[in-house]
């Protein structure tokens, strides 16, 4: 499993564009980790779902409400990262209203997840291969704080933590 001090996994990660510009076309789009992590300070959490409750109800409406001040806490940007495509990640970013606040990013094959070893297999529960729920301080690609959930818990990896984090670091 990746830890505080480690380089993030080279890799890509898609996301569902929804307005043509800066170099994205319209639809899925495929982003570098090396490159769009550079110089940058980036909160990155994962779920194990897209449109699950846990997710849905906390987890991203969390970030969306502490976004101006992760922000202002010195966080460039705030990815969320789910084993979904791009489509499934665009229209439930559109449902959360993450635009302009978070970046829905889809690891529709499970390699960034697997990568950084917190892959969560729910094959016997007919849901595959997921991610384990986390969140990560990110700054110039590498790991400054990693919050994992216990298996079924939402404790730790909440945008309260992760803010307080930010301000620390």
């Amino acid at each position: 499993m990746i830890k505080v001090g480690d380089k993030l996994p080279a890799g890509s990660l898609q996301e569902f564009i929804e307005v043509e510009g800066e170099g994205c076309s319209l639809g899925p789009n495929s982003f570098d980790i090396d490159k769009a992590t550079a110089g940058k300070t980036i909160a990155i959490f994962a779920l194990p779902g897209a449109f699950t409750p846990t997710c849905s109800a906390q987890h991203v409406p969390g970030y969306v409400a502490q976004a101006d001040a992760l922000k202002a806490a010195g966080v460039d940007e705030i990815w969320c990262v789910s084993v979904n495509d791009a489509f499934v990640m665009g229209a439930w970013g559109r449902d959360q209203k993450t635009a302009g606040k978070v970046r829905m990013m889809a690891d529709g094959s499970a390699a960034f997840t697997t990568a950084v070893g917190l892959v969560l297999d729910l094959t016997a529960k007919g849901f595959g291969v997921r991610s384990q729920r986390y969140s990560m301080l990110v700054k110039d690609g590498v790991v400054k704080a990693l919050n994992v959930e216990a298996p079924g818990k939402f404790e730790v990896s909440d945008a309260a933590t992760m803010l307080a984090q930010a301000k620390a670091a």
